[in-house]
């Protein structure tokens, strides 16, 4: 009895999942698609492997589709990503309600422990570079990378903004710079 309310419990959580994976596919295919081809140049490269700055250029379509530009751009970043991390962490919650002191309620609890120790780092990242004198600022962390979207300044940003912004993730994570990118959203 007990084996059968866990796997209909796991067949849940996997069911929620595959629904929001397909929700934002669904969501993602009505955006139009992002010419990636010439983001990087000669310029925007640093040492060829360590550390790469990609601009994301804004043209007038996409402001009048996201309001007032950068704010909104930052802010719904962060409404999507806190949206799909609360969905998570509630499933996650469920299962170790349900089945604590089990295998698969430790790797539940694990799981967790890794979203929030995530977040932590991500929302200490993005104080200290707003702190650093920049406008905004979204940072998402991977298994392998860490990406932060720094709002750029007028005339861009340089190579000092970049070694700062490096550092800043360094100190707060144990990722190398070859792990690191730094994407310059223009207004």
């Amino acid at each position: 009895m007990k084996t059968w309310k866990r796997n209909a419990v796991i067949a849940t959580v996997l069911l929620f999942v595959c629904a929001g994976v397909y929700l934002n596919w669904a969501v993602n295919q009505k955006k139009a698609p992002v010419d990636l081809t010439e983001t990087l140049n000669a310029e925007q490269v640093m040492d060829d492997s360590q550390m790469v700055i990609a601009e994301q250029e804004l043209s007038g379509t996409q402001l009048s589709t996201q309001g007032s530009g950068n704010a909104d751009y930052f802010a719904q970043v962060r409404l999507s990503r806190q949206e799909s991390r609360d969905s998570a962490v509630e499933l996650l919650e469920q299962t170790i309600a349900y089945d604590e002191g089990t295998d698969v309620g430790s790797t539940a609890s694990a799981t967790l422990n890794n979203i929030v120790s995530t977040a932590l780092s991500e929302a200490q990242i993005e104080s200290l570079v707003i702190a650093k004198g920049y406008a905004d600022c979204v940072t998402y962390i991977t298994d392998d990378i860490v990406s932060v979207a720094v709002s750029a300044p007028t005339e861009g940003l340089t190579d000092a903004d970049v070694a700062l912004i490096s550092d800043v993730v360094t100190s707060q994570t144990d990722y190398a710079l070859s792990q690191i990118r730094i994407i310059e959203v223009k207004p």
